[in-house]
């Protein structure tokens, strides 16, 4: 079967490489899984990089999240068959390969209304949403919730989920023509950061909440957007920081939060179900709800084959990313 294998840590992405690969077959409990889609994510820029908290030993294949068709159980599988539709997530990667091997504990049932592109790229985006919105911050229905990076794919998920829970959404992104499709998803307000940063949105986030500032802000950017964020969060509000896509790590001023009376909240929606199973358990299962339900969407930009997978991070480096870029096989 063919894979995108990395052998070295590397700035470029291009150390990842396809490759013809041999899989033994499924051990103890596992089933092997034909993909046909694999997630991309800003994550996988950063294990490649060496700069993400978990690093895969080398060599790998990248693909924590993907979706596909049993076609082979092993010993002792009695939950699963050849022929389920399913998607699975593994720390360790995988889903960039034509096949892999996973063991029955990491698999759910794909959500019969999600297409094999949609199935392998939600689950990650719209948990995080669900621990960092309703876990974290507890937000409720009336209140004011400022998403950043809304086009992206952790961004548009607590679009959608915020909208869900009753909040008034306001959305930032780097163009009108990515806010356009934020907007579809609920959003009751856009900021053009490309263009508002300048005057600083914390001004129109002033405006919109009648000087107020947002309950909750929800940062998976970092950097200057944090630093802006600061200055227009409410009292007891609760700054949510989901990750640094901008590159860089921001330093507060802690007496802003002093004198503010705001929290600033760490999210990792995975590391909270591994503190707490019973919960972890809860959270999984209310987001497949979701997504068997039809209350959520997951918006997929693009499907890139296999052979060219480098585009798709590069067209997260290049942040030309609306929702989610994934690969098919």
């Amino acid at each position: 079967m063919r894979a995108m294998v990395v052998h070295e840590n590397n700035e470029d992405i291009s150390v990842m490489r396809l490759e013809e690969v041999e899989l033994p077959p499924p051990g103890e409990r596992e089933v092997r899984v034909r993909v046909r889609a694999a997630s991309t994510q800003f994550p996988d820029i950063l294990m490649i990089q060496k700069k993400y908290q978990y690093q895969p030993e080398l060599p790998y294949i990248p693909g924590t999240e993907f979706a596909g068709d049993i076609i082979d159980v092993g010993p002792g599988v009695s939950d699963w068959k050849v022929g389920d539709a399913v998607v699975a997530g593994m720390l360790g990667g995988g889903g960039l390969a034509e096949e892999v091997n996973v063991h029955e504990g990491a698999l759910r049932r794909k959500p019969t209304p999600l297409t094999y592109g949609q199935a392998c790229s939600f689950r990650s985006a719209y948990l995080t949403a669900q621990v960092a919105l309703i876990r974290r911050a507890d937000l409720q229905a009336g209140e004011t919730l400022l998403v950043h990076g809304a086009a992206g794919g952790v961004g548009l998920a607590a679009v959608e989920v915020g909208k869900m829970l009753g909040a008034t959404v306001i959305a930032t992104g780097s163009s009108d023509e990515k806010l356009k499709i934020v907007e579809k998803y609920g959003a009751d307000h856009l900021i053009n950061y490309g263009t508002d940063f300048k005057n600083g949105f914390r001004l129109k986030v002033k405006e919109l909440t009648d000087q107020n500032g947002a309950d909750v802000i929800y940062d998976p950017v970092g950097g200057d957007v944090f630093d802006e964020s600061i200055r227009c969060i409410a009292w007891n509000g609760r700054l949510l920081v989901i990750g640094f896509t901008s590159g860089r790590i921001p330093q507060a001023p802690v007496n802003m939060p002093l004198i503010k009376g705001f929290s600033i909240v760490g999210v990792r929606a995975g590391e909270y179900g591994r503190r707490d199973p019973e919960k972890g358990r809860e959270n999984i299962a209310m987001v497949d709800q979701w997504a068997e339900e039809g209350k959520i969407n997951p918006y997929v930009c693009a499907e890139i084959p296999l052979e060219n997978a480098h585009e798709a991070l590069r067209m997260i480096q290049n942040r030309e990313v609306v929702g989610r870029v994934v690969v098919v096989m």
